[in-house]
Order: C-alpha cells, then sequence, then structure tokens
C-alpha cells in the first residue's frame, strides 16, 4: 500500500517550501514535489565561478512586514545589498528610480524646486488631465523628456505592446524622489541570502521528503492517493486542463555567460531603455554580493544574464500574469473551479495567477498554513 501522507505539495518554491516547512512544524508528515530538477523555484541560484547566479532573473527580498523579514532571517543571514539600478539609453546613463540625479544629468537642474516646475511644465504641454493609458499616466508622472527616454522603449519591450495599449494603473506607484536617493525600493528590510536563495530554500525544507522531476499532472491519479490534501502551486489553468482557454502570461528569456574579466559594467542590473536594444537589461550577478566569494576574496571572473522579454506560449515558463480585464475575467471562472477542490488548496504566483514580490508570497503561504493548521501547532 502506498504512504500515506497528510499534505502533498506541488512545487518547491517560496511558497511550497514555507507551506512545507509550517506543516512539519505542526507535526504533519509532508511530500514535496516538483517537475524541474532543483528546488527553490524561481529564485533558484546556482554556484558559477564561486557567483550566485540567479537563474530565473534577479531577485532582491525587499519588505516592510517585519513578520516575515524575521521569518527568512531564521532560515539564512541576509546582506546589505541595496538595489540601485541604471538606466542606459543610447549609452547616456541614469540613476533609477528617478531622482535628484536623473533630473541633473537629463535637465541640468540642481534643486528639487527646479526638478517639479522642469516636470509640471512638461505635464502642463501635454494637456493630461485624466490619463487614460499608461504613456498619460507615465508623463503625467515625469514629464515628456524622461517617458520617452526612460519609461518607453522599456515598457514596450517588457510587454510587447504599444504604451498607449497599457493600463495606466501598471506604473501609478512610478518611484519618483527630489532627493539624492538611489535606492529603488522603498522597504524598511532590504538584502540578498548569504549563500544564496536556493540555501535558504534548503534550510526550509530540511526534515521534509521531496521528489524532484516530478510532474504533478502527469501522475496526478497516483500522487493524489498518496497524500490527504494537495498544497497546489502550479498554474491553475492548467490544473484544470486548460478548460477555459490559456491565461496569458509574459515570459523572459535569458542569455547567461561567464566573462573572464572582473568587471563587466560595475552594477548588479542596467535597464537598457531604448526600444532599439533587443534585450531589456543585463544583470551582473556577482554585485550582489558585492564581487566577493564566501571567504571575502575578490572574484576574478563575473557572470551576466541578458534578459529578453517575450509572449508566453503554453510549454514556456510563464513569469508575469497579464492582469488586464479579459484575463482577470478568465482567471475568475478558474478561481470558481478551484474553490470547489475542498482536497486541494491554490497558492502562490501561478495557483494564483497574481504578481507575488517574494515577502507577499511568503506572507500569502504563512496566512495559509495558519488557516490549514490552525489550533495544531
Amino acid at each position: 500500500m502506498a504512504e500515506k501522507y497528510e499534505y502533498l505539495i506541488v512545487g518547491a518554491g517560496l511558497f511550497g517550501a514555507v507551506f512545507a516547512h509550517e506543516a512539519r512544524e505542526a507535526g504533519k508528515k509532508v511530500l514535496v514535489i516538483d517537475r524541474r530538477p532543483h528546488i527553490a523555484g524561481n529564485v533558484y541560484t546556482e554556484q558559477v565561478e564561486g557567483i550566485h547566479v540567479h537563474r530565473y532573473g534577479a531577485h532582491i527580498f525587499h519588505t516592510n512586514d517585519r513578520q516575515v523579514w524575521d521569518y527568512v532571517n531564521r532560515f539564512a543571514e541576509f546582506n546589505r545589498f541595496t538595489n540601485s539600478p541604471v538606466a542606459n539609453y543610447h549609452g547616456e546613463l541614469y540613476s533609477l528610480p528617478f531622482n535628484m540625479y536623473t533630473f541633473n544629468k537629463m535637465w541640468g537642474v540642481v534643486t528639487p524646486q527646479e526638478a517639479a516646475a522642469k516636470i509640471e511644465e512638461q505635464r502642463q504641454a501635454a494637456g493630461i488631465t485624466e490619463p487614460k493609458n499608461l504613456e498619460e499616466q507615465a508623463i503625467s508622472l515625469v514629464g515628456t523628456d524622461i517617458y520617452e527616454k526612460l519609461v518607453k522603449g522599456y515598457t514596450e519591450k517588457q510587454w510587447g505592446r504599444p504604451c498607449t495599449e497599457l493600463p495606466a494603473f501598471i506604473i501609478k506607484r512610478l518611484p519618483v524622489r527630489l532627493t539624492f536617493d538611489n535606492n529603488y525600493f522603498n522597504a524598511l528590510f532590504q538584502g540578498i541570502p548569504v549563500g544564496g536563495y536556493t540555501k535558504m530554500v534548503e534550510n526550509l525544507l530540511e526534515g521534509i521528503e521531496v521528489r524532484l522531476g516530478c510532474d504533478y499532472l502527469e501522475n496526478r491519479t497516483q500522487l493524489d492517493a498518496l497524500a490527504e490534501k494537495v498544497i497546489y502551486t502550479g498554474p491553475i489553468d492548467a490544473f484544470f486542463g486548460f478548460c477555459y482557454g490559456p491565461l496569458e502570461y509574459r515570459s523572459v528569456r535569458f542569455e547567461t555567460e561567464v566573462l573572464d574579466m572582473p568587471n563587466f559594467q560595475g552594477n548588479a542590473a542596467v535597464n537598457y531603455t531604448d526600444r532599439e536594444t533587443p534585450w531589456t537589461r543585463i544583470i551582473e550577478h556577482k554585485w550582489f554580493e558585492f564581487g566577493k566569494d564566501a571567504e571575502g576574496n575578490d572574484l576574478p571572473k563575473t557572470v551576466i544574464s541578458r534578459e529578453y522579454s517575450s509572449a508566453w506560449e503554453p510549454g514556456e515558463e510563464p513569469y508575469y500574469p497579464v492582469n488586464d480585464d479579459k484575463n482577470g475575467a478568465l482567471y475568475a471562472q478558474y478561481r470558481a473551479l478551484a474553490q470547489k477542490e475542498e482536497k486541494v488548496v491554490f497558492g502562490g504566483r501561478l495557483g494564483e495567477y497574481r504578481y507575488y514580490d517574494m515577502d507577499q508570497v511568503i506572507a500569502s503561504a504563512l496566512q495559509a498554513a495558519a488557516i490549514e493548521l490552525q489550533g495544531e501547532k
């Protein structure tokens, strides 16, 4: 007779690993599976030339939630990395987020009053009162010059459509600062796990059985028989056989290479904001840990990843949900089906069809675990 578990957790990413840890702490027998050959989902880091390479794109932990920050610090020590990306527009370099360094480079202004006046002048000239799309929203926030050089090309590459066809809400909270502050995330806590994210997830999954290269949807009958309940973090539409049609995503393709030099671009992230450059950004992974190895030695080589945003096709890796009205309505249909599944909990970025920052997915997993395990810990 097959071994019986109380929880089968589909996906060894952050949501699955946090839920698994909490269930094990509550004395539950847990099995974690993942179709990939590794744990940690999209936060997976692998060591190349002594550098922790973010295989699925840069992940910088940031949060204002002290409970989440205290929680992750139980499983990893975090360094002091602060996200300060640079924008490259045809070889002109600008600070991100938009701040006084950006405005000085763009217009030669020196004071916050001059910068604010320049933005207001361009906003007035554009005649936008109620922004109807992303282009109008961006111009109303930062003026035409910054929009044309630093927003338009990057955003159109990322979403694969003109800014005039994108909803305004995508950049409602575009960071604009009239200070010399290069910290992109306005968060109380920020950093990168020392030793990489994979090590952090390993610590979360300590003592828990994990099976890799195991596809739940291809072996559902046998796997369902192993457990009383399923925690599912895969795509919700795939779970239901795409019965209403596939939800849309944007995907990302990475070209990663090892370079025989100590320093390629001098920063962890450089965004290429012109439309002509085919990639959206280049990540130089060593700068997430200040160019040092575990012993604090300078690393002689470097690893870079060029990121190319692309339309998602079934079979490719889904990254960013396309949260427009059409997909929102489609997800609502799948969610209605999910609510009828008494033995399945849907969670995470794919299971809930929403973009989660890492702290949000951890908070969501903790909440789901608390509801499931209430009174049992």
